[in-house]
């Protein structure tokens, strides 16, 4: 037959490097040779390779071993990035909402997109800026509507939406570095994976992972670790505790070589007696259980460890079963430590070999299935299902290289290159907090304009897929303008004018209003924090001075028909009669012509010299009038003469000097609560005037 797409792929671990030469046909992948070398010095560290120029020899060694083996020339090879080199953070966000909101699927991304980019900042922190990260993928572990966990967001109205999420990154000099090995043994790089998508390729079957699963490949220094659920994988993470440190015990213990060590280990998995010689030159026989109850507290150590992480990584629980793959999980009672550990039943954790490898045909008849080749044959098969994790793009002018997890939009890259989820998505303006008489208000900012994106020329949307060596331009979105608002935007300013009766004229003065305890005009624009108080009086010193006239004192000033001072209220229309030292000629913007600020409807008498009172004006107007029971400070009265009514009537029923109070304050209450002057008045209310610290009789 024809063997069209042959895949060679290498397998660089931290104790040795195997190459896989094969084809997939159909359901069945071909293995047509494989070879395995160690390093003969410790060019890498747990999974990290630190002397490119050795490791690129092992891997000369490799290819030239499966060429002679095969007949093939090879050029291309697959590889992957250890788990181990993976970084995974664990982070929290929280988003507002200005007002209650039913949450759609791109808040949910929104909420996604601040969780990567916070995860990163810390990832950062963490690193001291070391490295430049990759984000190879990201999953939720729970979400919170209005501070409480739920399982699901969308459709919900919330005020605040939240979520866990863990975030996985790769350093890019890891990714670096193997290009630059394999470059050095005349190859160069088809497809890039992780080694954890490597390992579940084989380990776990797609329709497995639907379900809640670990995959566990215990190596040399490290166990690196990932989670399934739902269809794919969630979490990556690793341990730094593996089969060297089993190893080591055994070393000291036995006075041996490294080298030596690793081979009573392995041998131990097997049962039966182990012949050895240590460094003096003496051999020795002992037997496997001596072994494995030397290295059993390590080994119990690395269990409790990894079913720590799992249960990190999987939200704080247990998963459902674990798979483990490489050569330090075949140490004696792993599996069954790990179990326990994890509070699973042992059947549940299982070491995956040979069973797992139904489709894997190995044309070399020395090759044994093992746990051992889960990964390198996993490289090898994720070429036909990936081509090539890593693509190119161009983004605002510059080239680009984004780890492809398979779902890859404009907004991954746009992280990738430092852009923050505030300058992806349209934000809504500062609102402005302030209170009008005591009451706490808000002026709302305007929405922000929508990120400006094109892909290879095209309008397109921010969260389109990326294609290969596409060319990706991107305006970032802006902030709307902030809350703005005045006095006269108030609904308490229903007017700008105040209308008073002065000797007979109607005159016109501006409503002003206090903010922060300092008058204020219309046109004041609210500030952040602003405390407003609404004055709809001015007192009758105020009144002469905005009309520039001086009140003979030797005459008295009378207020609706009562003897008043400087420091008495006036409000809307109420009738001032005073005497000034001269004449005054009533002309000026503040004198009212064509009746203007009257009740609708209301025409003055012909030849009339006197002022009119509210009530006249009413009655003169024909104005339905209502008479209201009401109770004042204990006493049973009745308000009539007009068709509504405030606070400040009652004093054309009482006798109460409001000038009277020696520094006192006047306490006013409608129905036991605190009101002002011109609050309103409704059938029955009982309302209390007296002065402060002043016993009230009954």
């Amino acid at each position: 037959m024809e063997k069209k797409d042959i895949v060679f792929g290498l397998d660089i671990g931290t104790r040795n490097v195997i190459g896989t030469v094969g084809y997939l046909d159909g359901e069945e992948f071909h293995v047509i040779a494989q070879a395995l070398r160690e390093h003969d010095t410790r060019a890498m560290l747990d999974g990290q390779i630190h002397d490119i120029g050795r490791v690129g020899a092992t891997c000369a060694e490799v290819k030239e071993a499966l060429e002679e083996a095969t007949g093939l020339t090879l050029t291309e090879v697959c590889i992957a990035a250890a788990g181990r080199v993976l970084r995974t953070v664990t982070t929290h966000v929280d988003m507002d909402y200005p007002e209650e909101t039913v949450v759609k699927g791109e808040d949910l991304h929104t909420l996604d997109m601040m969780g990567i980019e916070q995860a990163g900042k810390e990832l950062k922190g963490a690193e001291n800026d070391k490295y430049k990260f990759f984000c190879v993928g990201y999953s939720t572990v729970k979400y919170y509507l209005n501070g409480d966990v739920f399982s699901s967001l969308e459709d919900h109205k919330a005020d605040m939406i939240g979520e866990d999420i863990i975030v996985t990154f790769l350093p890019e000099d890891v990714v670096d570095g193997l290009y630059s090995a394999v470059g050095k043994a005349g190859l160069s790089v088809a497809n890039l994976t992780l080694e954890p998508i490597a390992a579940i390729n084989v380990a776990i079957p797609q329709n497995f992972r639907m379900l809640n699963i670990a995959l566990i490949d215990v190596g040399a220094g490290t166990s690196d670790i990932c989670v399934t659920r739902d269809g794919s994988i969630i979490a990556y993470g690793m341990i730094p505790m593996a089969g060297d440190e089993l190893t080591e015990v055994l070393v000291h213990e036995y006075l041996v070589d490294f080298a030596t060590a690793e081979t009573i280990k392995r041998a131990s998995t097997e049962g039966g007696e182990i012949t050895y010689e240590d460094i003096m030159g003496i051999t020795h026989t002992i037997k496997s259980q001596d072994v494995w109850k030397l290295t059993d507290p390590v080994m119990q150590k690395i269990a409790s460890e990894v079913s720590d992480k799992i249960k990190e990584l999987n939200g704080g629980k247990s998963v459902s079963a674990a798979f483990v793959v490489g050569g330090g999980g075949k140490i004696h009672g792993f599996t069954e430590a790990l179990s326990k550990d994890l509070k699973i039943v042992n059947e549940r954790v299982a070491l995956r070999g040979e069973e797992v490898m139904k489709n894997i045909v190995f044309e070399q008849e020395d090759i044994k299935k093992d746990s051992l080749l889960v990964t390198p044959i996993g490289i090898c098969l994720n070429y036909y299902e990936t081509k090539n994790n890593f693509i190119m793009i161009h983004f605002n002018g510059e080239m680009m290289k984004l780890y492809d997890n398979g779902q890859l939009t404009i907004v991954d890259a746009a992280m990738q290159a430092g852009f923050s989820a505030d300058q992806l998505f349209p934000r809504r303006g500062r609102e402005v907090n302030f209170k009008v008489n005591g009451v706490s208000r808000m002026i709302r900012g305007t929405e922000g304009e929508s990120a400006i994106v094109k892909m290879n020329g095209k309008s397109v949307g921010i969260n389109t897929p990326l294609e290969f060596n596409c060319d990706i331009e991107l305006i970032p979105s802006t902030e709307g303008a902030g809350g703005n608002g005045t006095i006269a935007d108030l609904e308490e300013f229903t007017t700008e004018y105040l209308y008073f009766t002065v000797c007979g004229h109607r005159v016109k003065c501006p409503k002003f209003v206090e903010v922060n305890g300092s008058m204020v005009p219309p046109t004041y624009t609210i500030k952040e924090g602003d405390v407003i108080e609404t004055r709809a009086y001015y007192t009758v010193g105020q009144l002469a001075e905005f009309m520039d006239v001086s009140i003979d004192d030797r005459y008295e000033i009378l207020v609706n028909s009562r003897p008043s001072s400087y420091d008495t209220l006036v409000y809307e229309n109420f009738v001032i009669d005073w005497t000034t030292t001269t004449p005054v000629a009533y002309a000026g913007d503040y004198i009212v012509e064509d009746g203007e600020g009257l009740p609708e409807g209301y025409e003055p008498e012909e030849d009339s010299e006197s002022s009119d009172t509210i009530t006249d004006i009413h009655t003169k107007m024909k104005v339905e009038t209502v008479d209201i029971p009401v109770k004042i400070n204990g006493k049973n009265m009745v308000l009539s003469g007009k068709k509504d009514y405030i606070f400040v009537d009652i004093f054309n029923l009482i006798d109460f000097d409001t000038n009277a109070g020696n520094g006192r304050a006047v306490v006013t209450k409608i129905n036991g609560s605190k009101c002002c002057y011109a609050d309103k008045l409704h059938p029955n209310d009982e309302v209390e005037v007296f002065w402060k610290d002043e016993e009230k009789s009954s």
